[in-house]
């Protein structure tokens, strides 16, 4: 599989302040303009995130993303040291490949996570050099500690600050949601008619 087979989203907003390396800036899919956000707390290594984003998704990108209607933040919350390393190779994908990237590692958790016997680092790389990265720069993800640091960070910030106990998590409405949803009770939380 070529790099040009990840679909590319090219409404993903990438500023960072000066300040902020890349890798750290917002990620999300959807309009800047999108009259509901909604902020989804993850780990690439949950099989409740990986059920969301192979059954769920598909129907919300089509029906709420695409139309401009919703968009969504997304948060690392890795659970493992295999989800933190994952999450900070995706974040070194340019921002138009980083939603594509995590919904083919959801869709391939079993052969790079789970796996018996496998290097999930290997296994990774993998998927990242179908994405397009050189290893060069897959490298460099995995040994980034700033990266590495601030993901926790932001993982310890989120938990105290919205309560996050469960992955997937979504903030919606000011309230926080946890669980794997169906694409109904995905469009009763938001309060939208799918």
């Amino acid at each position: 599989m070529a790099a040009a087979a990840f679909p590319r989203f090219s409404f993903a907003d990438t500023a960072a302040t000066p300040a902020t390396p890349a890798t750290e800036g917002p990620r999300f899919i959807g309009s800047p303009t999108a009259p509901i956000t909604v902020e989804e707390f993850f780990s690439l290594t949950c099989t409740h995130c990986a059920h969301f984003s192979m059954t769920t998704m598909p129907e919300v990108m089509e029906k709420l993303i695409k139309p401009g209607k919703l968009r969504i933040v997304y948060h690392d919350f890795p659970l493992d040291a295999v989800a933190l390393e994952a999450a900070m190779i995706a974040r070194y994908l340019p921002t138009d490949q980083y939603y594509p990237f995590i919904t083919a590692l959801f869709a391939s958790q079993d052969t790079w996570a789970f796996a018996p016997g496998v290097n999930y680092t290997d296994e990774l790389w993998k998927m990242a050099a179908l994405a397009g990265m050189n290893h060069d720069t897959f490298n460099k993800a995995v040994a980034d500690d700033a990266l590495k640091n601030w993901i926790q960070t932001q993982q310890v910030a989120d938990e105290k600050m919205y309560n996050i106990e469960a992955t997937p998590s979504f903030r919606i409405k000011d309230k926080t949601l946890a669980g794997d949803m169906s694409y109904d009770e995905f469009v009763s939380a938001i309060g939208l008619a799918g």
